[in-house]
């Protein structure tokens, strides 16, 4: 039945997209590695405008322990610096001559536990809304049996369901060992 696939494809879009934004949000979790995506949230006043310092500024990470931004314009390096310290990274910017230099310090053993129990809260967060999307889809599903559609479809189309949910989550777990991996390699 044309309508329970529409069901399924909107399912499954759906929990690509959760699975998307918690890797999204992992990736904001510093592991103690220089990442330019660290500044991904932070924005500057460009002319007027608040712009993201990657649009202003090229950003490199020389070593592990060090993001270095150049920005565009020398003006902006004074930008950039009040930015970071207004920002939640935690991060002591040092001004280079035309540069901004980020030092990242490595972290303590309890640093590492308290970023893996805001790892663990994202996973969750994750599998909540790929149980709640299935939860959508089957009660949809459960709409059309009332509306006329076979009984036998339906319940083939919930399996498939639950087929995607458990796929999904699985991909949530193969996140969660990576940024374990990321995180409590010293």
């Amino acid at each position: 039945m044309e309508e329970i696939q529409l069901f399924l494809e909107d399912a499954k879009d759906s929990m690509e997209k959760a699975v998307k934004h918690t890797s999204i949000e992992l990736s904001k979790i510093r592991a103690g590695k220089a990442m330019p995506s660290m500044l991904d949230g932070i924005s500057v006043e460009y002319y007027g405008t608040m712009t993201p310092i990657a649009q202003v500024a090229s950003i490199n990470t020389p070593d592990p322990r060090t993001i270095l931004i150049k920005p565009f314009e020398k003006k902006m390096v004074g930008e950039i610096n009040k930015a970071i310290n207004n920002s939640d990274l935690r991060l002591t910017p040092m001004l280079d001559g035309e540069f901004v230099r980020l030092n990242i310090p490595p972290l303590t053993e309890e640093r590492r536990r308290d970023l893996m129990k805001k790892v663990k809260n994202e996973i969750e967060s994750g599998k909540v809304s790929i149980r709640n999307i299935r939860k959508d889809t089957n009660e949809s599903l459960r709409k059309l049996l009332k509306e006329g559609a076979s009984e036998d479809e339906v319940k083939r189309a919930e399996e498939k369901v639950q087929q995607l949910t458990d796929s999904y989550i699985a991909k949530t777990e193969v996140l969660l060992t990576n940024k374990e991996t990321e995180i409590m390699t010293v």
